[in-house]
């Protein structure tokens, strides 16, 4: 009888999804622990996990595991090297918040380019004259930089052409058939790019080749009116110099929804700077999103067990070979 983990709450359709199947058995560890997550690994076959880490500790633990399935896109969570050790495959909720994420970094970009948060706190103290300073910007006209151009960074650039935006990609596994059809430019140089673009939004996965991409020599490429977005992952930028360069005026400003430690310590120079728009971590995390989340996270732990697991889902999709 095929026994499903549920690593965290997620919403109740995903649980109705895995409920509705004869034979499957669902266990929720809704304020999940390590100690709690090992007790109960033995018996698992299936582990939904939203942002607990799965250590190669739990892993082991599992002798029946058949798939991890993660309820977002991150998996640095996940023990990835466990798994393949294993062929264990570590699945995705692909599609479920692209949209969400899309429109949150899509939200940053229009805020630090209106001032809307300055322009609120003028009118609210008696500051009418802000207006006179004539310190917003159009996006209509201006060079977006898409860095990672997967299904978020895609969606991205739909929202920014329909605001008149030219939109260029950066990605070292650019399809040019997915270009061509996107209607962007392909960007083979991450600096170059950065120099010409007006507005960068990151959008791609942490790991060792992406750890610090965003440092003081990138910074420094870009243009001092130019907004950098990052709705990805906090590893990717160096956070000592992106402060450095917005209080010293190298770019306009920065949207942060991730961080390199989360929260941010009480003592980041990020907290200071005014014009670093900051929110916690929360661009995928909209009802509708968490929705599909759960229902996808809860397809992809079933398709493990009906040998129907779409390898486009598949962080690792290798080890379903000779399977």
């Amino acid at each position: 009888m095929p026994h499903v983990l549920v690593v965290g709450h997620i919403r109740q359709e995903g649980l109705d999804l895995l409920r509705a199947v004869p034979d499957v058995t669902v266990e929720v560890l809704d304020n999940p622990n390590p100690a709690r997550i090992l007790a109960a690994m033995p018996q698992a076959e299936a582990v939904i996990v939203r942002t607990a880490p799965i250590v190669r500790a739990m892993i082991e633990a599992a002798p029946r595991l058949r798939i991890v399935s993660r309820h977002g896109v991150g998996y640095d969570n996940v023990d990835l090297v466990a798994l393949n050790e294993r062929r264990i495959p570590l699945a995705v909720a692909a599609t479920a918040n692209m949209i969400a994420v899309a429109e949150h970094a899509f939200f940053m970009m229009l805020e630090l380019a209106k001032l809307g948060r300055a322009h609120d706190r003028a009118v609210r103290a008696g500051d009418w004259d802000f207006r006179n300073r004539f310190a917003a910007i159009e996006l209509c006209g201006k060079r977006l930089l898409v860095v990672g151009f997967g299904r978020i960074g895609r969606e991205l650039a739909r929202r920014a052409k329909a605001f008149g935006m030219t939109v260029a990609a950066f990605d070292p596994k650019l399809d040019p058939a997915v270009v061509d059809a996107e209607g962007v430019e392909p960007e083979p140089a991450l600096l170059r790019g950065l120099a010409r673009a007006d507005v960068v939004s990151l959008h791609l996965p942490l790991g060792p080749d992406t750890r610090g991409l965003i440092g003081r020599e990138q910074l420094r490429a870009m243009r001092p009116n130019a907004i950098l977005i990052n709705t990805a992952r906090g590893g990717l930028v160096d956070e000592t110099a992106l402060a450095e360069a917005v209080r010293e005026g190298w770019i306009r400003g920065a949207g942060l929804d991730v961080f390199e430690t989360e929260p941010p310590r009480p003592d980041s120079p990020l907290l200071a700077e005014r014009r670093v728009l900051l929110s916690p971590h929360c661009a995928g995390v909209t009802g509708e999103a968490a929705v599909r989340m759960a229902q996808e996270s809860a397809r992809n732990a079933l398709a493990a067990f009906s040998g129907s697991l779409d390898p486009a889902v598949l962080v690792n999709p290798e080890v379903l070979t000779g399977r």
